[in-house]
């Protein structure tokens, strides 16, 4: 059976090649503050690495800037959290089905986070199981986490409930941890606005959505396919798609799809929480390093 981590790695190969090495590390680096750290060794400064970690002294000698490097002296606790329902076996918007798109998204963090000397555990589940997997360190062991998502995500599994998994975590999960949290795309509610901010209160939080394949196809898709139908996978419920080529209704879907975004939106931003989203696993390592970015720059 083909290694997911594997091909996690292989991407971010990829990834190292189009960018300077070592952002991704240094953003991941980034997120936790406050801990205590070790000077390590120096490396060469690459694009988004903080100026106050420049060694001027040694940069002077070296004659080109160099940064100070830090090992922390005890280990962090990643959480990887996801929803395992029928939803994110469902299509994303590029047409790759969504639980392949989480689960890269989850194997990147996971492995910087591997590299970092920090151990990963995982949540995950639908609307009628919550599982939870101890955090551990190793690569075995995040492959282990990968292939429980990819086993337990099925188009005839049982509806998804993301809530369940956040409430487990509330109750549940002592301490402070980094949660990794990658969703579909969560309607927005008040009874999950609170459960976010008390989860905020707790712990870290980076949010990635991974975004919902369009249910109106554009009319070149319709020229092109002669089996245009979808269906739900909430309910088996056919999604024709000669409705959508009337304007009026494909504009209305627009208007609906952008409410529900800017709602959840909104709610994750009063939760204090920082939301990356993705489409496509192409997007996934620069919306990764986007999302380490953006959770940097607003602590």
């Amino acid at each position: 059976m083909p290694s997911l981590l594997q091909r996690v790695k292989s991407k971010m190969a990829i990834f190292a090649q189009r960018k300077a090495r070592g952002m991704l590390d240094g953003e991941y680096g980034s997120v936790f503050r406050g801990r205590s750290l070790d000077f390590d060794d120096l490396r060469a400064y690459v694009p988004g690495d903080e100026v106050r970690d420049i060694d001027w002294k040694a940069s002077a000698r070296h004659g080109s800037p160099l940064i100070r490097r830090y090992v922390a002296v005890r280990r962090q606790t990643v959480l990887l959290v996801t929803d395992t329902g029928r939803n994110m076996a469902a299509d994303a918007k590029s047409g790759e089905a969504k639980k392949d798109i989480a689960i890269l998204a989850l194997g990147v963090l996971g492995y910087l986070a591997l590299r970092h000397g920090d151990v990963v555990g995982l949540v995950c589940g639908d609307s009628s199981t919550t599982r939870s997997l101890p955090a551990k360190g190793g690569e075995e062991h995040l492959e282990r986490l990968l292939r429980h998502v990819d086993t337990n995500t099925r188009l005839d599994g049982p509806p998804s409930r993301l809530q369940d998994q956040l409430q487990h975590v509330a109750g549940n999960v002592k301490g402070r941890r980094l949660l990794f949290v990658v969703a579909d795309e969560l309607p927005a509610d008040d009874a999950t606005g609170r459960l976010l901010r008390r989860l905020r209160a707790q712990h870290e939080i980076l949010w990635l959505t991974v975004r919902d394949a369009d249910l109106a196809p554009s009319s070149q898709e319709i020229r092109e396919s002669s089996t245009a139908d979808s269906f739900s996978v909430a309910d088996s419920a056919v999604l024709a798609w000669q409705p959508a080529a009337a304007a009026g209704v494909a504009a209305a879907y627009a208007t609906a799809a952008a409410q529900r975004d800017a709602e959840r939106k909104a709610m994750l931003r009063a939760a204090g929480i920082v939301e990356g989203d993705v489409a496509a696993s192409d997007d996934v390592m620069t919306g990764l390093f986007a999302l380490l970015e953006r959770h940097r720059r607003a602590g």
